[in-house]
């Protein structure tokens, strides 16, 4: 019992001084962040396809925003799906592994929006 208290406490130190030597902005770290910031651009494009029920001057028309929504949160997905498949850590290791499943998530919202929004483009145009 003893033993496997001393294996689990040096396991501990060890993911702490690897969790503490990553706090800054590392590659995974970045991929993931930009992954979710598409995703995201999907999300408020797909909500703005979706809101606007006049095409308007200047800002493109539903169906250009809807396909613009569709692009950036399967790009988003992908980034993210990628992102978590290859991180060999949990959070907080530096491998943008909350990056990425934030980038998952925003990514199907911003893929559902972005399908509805064309949908509903084809059906009035």
């Amino acid at each position: 019992m003893a033993v496997q208290s001393v294996l689990a406490a040096s396991e501990a130190a060890h993911i702490v001084v690897r969790s503490a030597a990553t706090t800054g902005l590392t590659s995974g770290r970045l991929v993931g962040t930009t992954a979710a910031v598409v995703a995201l651009a999907g999300v408020v494009i797909g909500g703005l396809a979706l809101a606007r029920s006049t095409d308007r001057p200047g800002i493109g028309n539903r169906r250009n925003r809807a396909t613009m929504s569709l692009a950036a949160g399967l790009v988003g997905l992908a980034m993210g799906v990628v992102n978590l498949a290859v991180a060999d850590g949990g959070p907080g290791t530096g491998n943008g592994v909350i990056g990425g499943a934030m980038a998952l998530a925003l990514g199907l919202i911003g893929t559902a929006l972005g399908g509805l929004a064309l949908t509903r483009a084809r059906r009035t145009g």
